[in-house]
């Protein structure tokens, strides 16, 4: 066994907290990522500050948030020459800590099968994306099976995309990222330690448990979607509505009803269900092979799912049920449980994966350790978040979002946790609205400036070899 712990960082793809049982779900059982819970840290106010799949997985593969990324939408990448800007992604920082490194499942890179400084990969891209030749079409076709679009299945549009996949269970997305991983674990010699990168594509729609799932978790047990709020933007439920028509998803959300949305529920409660199985092999494999006791485990999501919430479907807002994911460290040497029940970013999991790693955290760093861990660090006290669309201030307590649209909201979530009333305009809540709107300002104009780091000249006027001409300017400037 290695003097360093192998790190283990288990990523479901558009997982919100409510739907697990170690966050109060009482309608649901998952005694496998319950049993992460039990050792460590479970952080109770967990957010994503990039509600969309790529942003947010840039900011944790770059440390920094998404205006430094450049990332604010689905439809951009990293830029290609980090390395010449002075930047490592974690894999290239844990190789460089004599780790070996690897990615299991997806990823969602540009190009898809770049290796993004991981050593050893295995993909199985997004449910939606059904051209990608990855490992897991290679395993498909392997066995006279393919990859199919939602509405290849009865019902799909019927039931707002809750159908029973054709794929067995044994063949289906979530089982197959199971199964590679725990092959991993159990083939690694220990010789150096593991980072590995588990990427579960589901519970992200279509929301098409494998047979024998759908029918686990009732649609009337399943918990009331939180209303419309009185003055919810309208350009909110028909952009959902617009987006979701493309053929990525080719559901029309026009008409949505309370039972859609608990089927669409209980289907997702399915495919939790499939994860959670598989979480459970994972940990059995560690177990078998002698390595849980040397292993940091670190579980969360990119971001939630609205499930009907506000009358929407997926993600892309603010709001709670978008923003709050799960969060968990668990410690192989913790003698009890503990629950954080401060704000804390996702954002914070590139640099805590970096100090268990044995490496320094880079200066230029947002991510920053996250609290509770016996980490000598900072606490945050607010979560900022961005996206092409807007950006957030959260303090734990009360929530600032404003939008391109010109759309503002203020909600303390505390209070108004499915966030039905707007106090923006409420003048007991102006401090409060102009001290949040201050922060965010401040950090935004911080994070734009540092994200044009390599543009800098790097000269002065005593500089003499540029005062006698041909000089050369250094770029892009490392950081």
């Amino acid at each position: 066994m290695t003097d360093k712990p192998n790190i283990l960082f288990l990523m479901p793809d558009q997982l919100r907290a409510d739907f697990l049982g170690c966050y109060g779900a009482d309608f649901i059982d998952t005694p496998n990522i319950d049993r992460l819970a039990q050792k460590g840290v479970r952080y109770s106010n967990a957010c994503t500050p990039s509600p969309i799949c790529v942003p947010a997985r840039s900011v944790l593969l770059a440390g920094v948030n998404a205006i430094r990324t450049g990332v604010l939408g689905n439809g951009q990448f990293l830029r290609p020459d980090l390395a010449e800007c002075g930047m490592k992604v974690w894999p290239e920082h844990l190789n460089e800590a004599g780790y070996d490194t690897s990615a299991i499942g997806k990823m969602h890179f540009y190009p898809w099968e770049m290796s993004m400084g991981f050593e050893h990969r295995v993909i199985c891209e997004d449910k939606r994306w059904l051209n990608i030749e990855d490992d897991y079409d290679r395993h498909l076709k392997a066995n006279g099976l393919k990859k199919f679009h939602g509405n290849e299945h009865e019902g799909y549009q019927e039931n707002r995309g809750a159908i029973v996949s054709r794929l067995p269970y044994e063949h289906s997305w979530d089982y197959f990222v199971g199964e590679e991983a725990t092959k991993y674990i159990s083939n690694h010699n220990g010789e150096k330690p593991f980072a590995m990168m588990v990427g579960f594509p589901g519970p992200h729609c279509p929301y098409d448990p494998s047979p024998g799932f759908e029918n686990i978790h009732a649609p009337e047990d399943m918990p009331e979607p939180v209303p419309e709020s009185p003055d919810q933007p309208t350009n909110f439920r028909q952009g959902n509505i617009n987006g979701n028509k493309g053929s990525w998803n080719d559901v029309d959300y026009t008409e949505f009803t309370t039972a859609h949305k608990k089927k669409i529920r209980a289907h997702y409660a399915g495919l939790v269900k499939q994860i959670d199985n598989k979480i459970g092999d994972i940990l059995d494999a560690l177990e078998k092979s002698g390595q849980l006791d040397n292993t940091v485990i670190i579980f969360c999501s990119d971001h939630g799912d609205y499930l009907g919430d506000h009358g929407l479907i997926g993600k892309g807002t603010f709001y709670e049920s978008s923003i709050k994911v799960p969060l968990i460290v668990n410690l192989p040497w913790a003698t009890e449980a503990k629950v954080w029940d401060g704000p804390v970013s996702i954002e914070d999991i590139t640099a805590t994966i970096l100090h268990y790693g044995g490496c320094d955290i880079p200066s230029y760093f947002d991510s920053i350790p996250l609290p509770g861990l016996g980490i000598d660090a900072k606490i945050r006290d607010r979560v900022y978040g961005f996206l092409g669309s807007g950006c957030m201030n959260y303090d734990g307590e009360w929530k600032l979002s404003k939008y391109t649209t010109g759309v503002v909201q203020l909600f303390n979530v505390k209070e108004d946790p499915g966030e039905q009333n707007n106090r923006v305009d409420d003048p007991e809540s102006f401090e409060i609205f102009r001290k949040l709107d201050a922060e965010l300002t401040a950090q935004t104009m911080r994070s734009i400036n540092a994200a044009h780091a390599e543009k800098l000249v790097n000269t002065s006027w005593e500089d003499l070899e540029f005062g006698r001409g041909g000089w050369k300017r250094t770029y892009p400037q490392p950081i």
